[in-house]
């Protein structure tokens, strides 16, 4: 028998199973519209209209802390002190051979006394063929450089200031720091204008390598301020505003402060500056030897003697005088020099690490050293000559 075409066909178990889901889908998108806008609709609907909406009342701030009067104070004496730095590079087309200058980076910077020099850190200024110093008050000043001292990574400028000079940093001392003093970092992180950071020092006499054939620099203060790209050359001072580093270094594998930043010490800033400002560079003391790097790895792997090796002796020096000897030529053969193992009792372990304690003393000032010749071991005085 046929079926007559006129009956519609049963439902199939899948199609009510689909229209129930369906149903559930549509069921939950209303419950969650309406969860959204229930919010609104008690608002509109459920809350009295008697209520008036009442304005809040300003709670008095009451006098602010001691500390926040203070580092509130303390920024605003030396802020007129500190510059921003911004620097160009020049560069030639290949191909029209034209020449011009284009950015290359920022930092700041610090007023270093009356007569416009400004101390920041030589890196923000390595490579530039012009640097602009922008002050506090928005004036802008193209810059000379007077002298830099790379193994210090300090360097200084000068910009002609006729008129409302800021006033130069107060200087303080760091050989007397401790671990725990409040420290303020003010620079310009990210070419964000005159920041201020504030932190402790977290550790002093630290060692930064100074990359390959430079010393090493040492006597670094250790902080935890931050201290971001941008911030190098600006000044760490003491919770009394005085200048105690310069801001030159961060440990981050990002970039980015991660809260171990470094400053240069202002004992050594003290001591390196005025020669830069004088001389345009900074005459080392020296011991009137010659050594090499390389050949003295060599000789320490060889003998298993960490010192620094003397291969020659300047004629009529401070080494000669104190009777040190280089490596010498005999009919028996070469005879080894003299080895250096300390300098007033710290160990050296190369020439860049001589380079870096014969740093804390001055041209004339005695030292004392522990050499080795042969076999034995001898306490030398050699007086520190002018270096190259």
């Amino acid at each position: 028998m046929r079926p007559d075409p006129w009956t519609p066909p049963a439902p199939r178990r899948g199609d009510a199973f689909v229209r129930r889901l369906l149903w559930l889908a549509l069921v939950v998108a209303a419950l969650m519209v309406l969860w959204q806008w229930l919010p609104a609709l008690q608002a509109r609907w459920l809350a009295p209209n008697s209520t008036p909406a009442v304005e809040r009342t300003v709670t008095p701030r009451g006098d602010l802390a001691a500390d926040e009067r203070a580092t509130i104070e303390l920024f605003e004496k030396a802020r007129d002190s500190v510059v921003f730095i911004s620097t160009a590079q020049v560069v030639r087309d290949a191909w029209t051979r034209n020449v011009w200058e284009v950015p290359r980076g920022n930092g700041s910077g610090f007023i270093w006394d009356d007569a416009g020099h400004v101390v920041t850190n030589y890196h923000v200024i390595e490579g530039a063929s012009s640097a602009t110093v922008r002050l506090a008050d928005g004036r802008d000043y193209r810059a000379a450089l007077v002298g830099a001292s790379p193994a210090h990574d300090i360097a200084v400028l000068r910009i002609g200031v006729g008129f409302k000079r800021p006033p130069p940093v107060p200087v303080g001392t760091s050989h007397d720091l401790k671990v725990g003093q409040k420290v303020f970092a003010i620079g310009n992180p990210f070419g964000l204008d005159w920041t201020l950071t504030t932190g402790i020092v977290s550790a002093l006499d630290r060692t930064l390598d100074g990359g390959p054939g430079k010393p090493p620099i040492e006597h670094l203060i250790q902080t935890d301020a931050a201290i971001n790209p941008g911030n190098s050359g600006g000044p760490l001072l003491d919770s009394a505003g005085r200048l105690i580093g310069i801001n030159t270094a961060i440990y981050s594998p990002s970039g980015a402060s991660a809260g171990i930043g470094f400053a240069v010490p202002v004992d050594t800033v003290a001591r390196v500056v005025p020669q830069l400002i004088q001389h345009g560079r900074y005459v080392r003391p020296a011991l009137g030897i010659e050594v090499d790097e390389t050949l003295n790895q060599r000789l320490a792997a060889a003998t298993g003697v960490e010192g620094v090796y003397v291969l020659r002796v300047q004629p009529r020096g401070a080494a000669e005088q104190a009777g040190l000897q280089g490596v010498r030529m005999t009919p028996e053969g070469l005879v080894p020099g003299d080895v250096i193992l300390a300098v007033e009792g710290k160990p050296v372990d190369g020439p860049g690490r001589l380079l870096a304690r014969l740093d804390d003393f001055r041209v004339g000032d005695t030292v004392r050293l522990s050499v080795r010749r042969g076999e034995q071991t001898r306490e030398v005085t050699v007086a520190l000559q002018p270096g190259v």
